[in-house]
């Protein structure tokens, strides 16, 4: 489809209609989350639950959501989050978004598990001059040689920092996808993966878990952030902090930023709603690195309440998928389009007419 379907006017909106366009496959990919979905469900309910408190008879002539991240100055705060297979939404995959995502002034973040080359994806938006942030999203994987040359990749192809995913060093329970019986369709892969060694068989002792075996081996330490900064130009992004020791850490190392997220519910059920978790992480850091923040966010009043609660920016991911989904780049641009308005009505209606406006004591009630 190359236009908004009737009455598609929210991101609820765009959900429900996707629901009915993409297959049981995929739709058990993009909209479930890990075990019960509990976390999955939580993060949309933590930012509803906040209240506002607006201020009145503000100033707001010559408002405006622009903002600096990471050096860049960015027409306003929301980026699109890493999401794999999305060839699976639309053919036009990856790409879609990327144009839509340029053309909304939005910042993109490339999954490792994109089912189109890195290479073309940046190629198609990387010299416009109004376009958001571009980042690689970057998974460790088990052969460094490797690591090395995905980096390399990233880096010649103009993406702009890492982010790195910390918060998976497995995969989630994910009860739906295997209801589903969950299969990448013939013609999808990541792509981007493409030429890296398997990793060697473990040799397990009677009563070895080789799950265990295999994360021990594998799952990324804080050695690795250390390692990654060493071996790239590029800021490095630290992707799935919930815990205000973790940014602390995080700061020490002095990393680029930080993305307060749980995984959009994918992984640990049951994991504190990064609506909960926020204000903690950005009352340890105290300014010292930027803090996003993705999961659940809906609404331009999400957007708002986040930046209250002293995110820099905001991520979306299922939203543009649903979107992407509906009407190819066309829908991810509407998704975009209507966050950004929404947060702009949020703001005149809450006496802001700047980001810097935006302020704890927007939020009623105890924090």
């Amino acid at each position: 489809m190359s236009q908004i379907p009737p009455g598609v006017v929210t991101l609820g909106d765009h959900e429900a209609h996707a629901a009915g366009v993409l297959d049981a496959n995929a739709w058990a990919y993009f909209a479930g989350g890990a075990a019960d979905e509990t976390t999955l469900q939580h993060n949309q309910d933590a930012w509803r639950a906040l209240p506002l408190q607006p201020r009145v008879l503000r100033l707001l002539a010559g408002g405006h959501t622009r903002l600096e991240l990471l050096g860049r100055r960015l027409a306003h705060p929301i980026l699109l989050a890493p999401v794999a297979y999305q060839r699976m939404a639309h053919p036009d995959g990856e790409l879609a978004t990327a144009l839509a995502a340029s053309a909304q002034g939005a910042g993109l973040v490339l999954s490792t598990q994109a089912s189109l080359p890195l290479e073309i994806v940046a190629k198609a938006v990387r010299d416009d001059a109004d376009r958001g942030p571009l980042w690689f999203q970057l998974y460790l994987q088990h052969d460094r040689g490797f690591n090395l040359e995905l980096i390399r990749r990233a880096e010649a192809a103009g993406y702009e920092a890492l982010v790195l995913t910390v918060d998976a060093p497995c995969h989630g329970a994910r009860d739906r996808e295997r209801r589903a019986g969950f299969r990448l369709p013939p013609g999808i892969s990541a792509v981007n993966l493409a030429g890296l060694p398997p990793r060697p068989e473990p040799q397990l002792a009677p009563g070895q878990s080789a799950l265990f075996d295999a994360l021990l081996d594998g799952a990324p330490t804080w050695d690795d952030i250390a390692w990654l900064q060493a071996n790239t130009r590029l800021p490095v992004i630290l992707k799935g902090i919930l815990h205000p020791d973790d940014a602390r850490e995080a700061a020490r190392l002095q990393v680029g930023g930080i993305i307060v997220s749980n995984h959009g519910g994918r992984t640990l059920d049951t994991a504190l709603p990064t609506a909960a978790a926020l204000p903690a992480i950005a009352d340890a850091l105290q300014g010292s690195l930027p803090v996003l923040v993705d999961g659940g966010i809906r609404r331009g009043t999400d957007v708002l309440k986040a930046l209250a609660l002293g995110a820099s920016a905001v991520l979306v991911g299922r939203p543009y998928i649903f979107g992407l989904a509906n009407a190819g780049a066309l829908g991810v641009a509407h998704v975009i389009r209507l966050l950004r308005d929404e947060l702009e009505i949020a703001m005149a209606l809450c006496g802001c007419r700047t980001l810097a406006d935006i302020t704890p004591r927007l939020l009623a009630g105890p924090r």
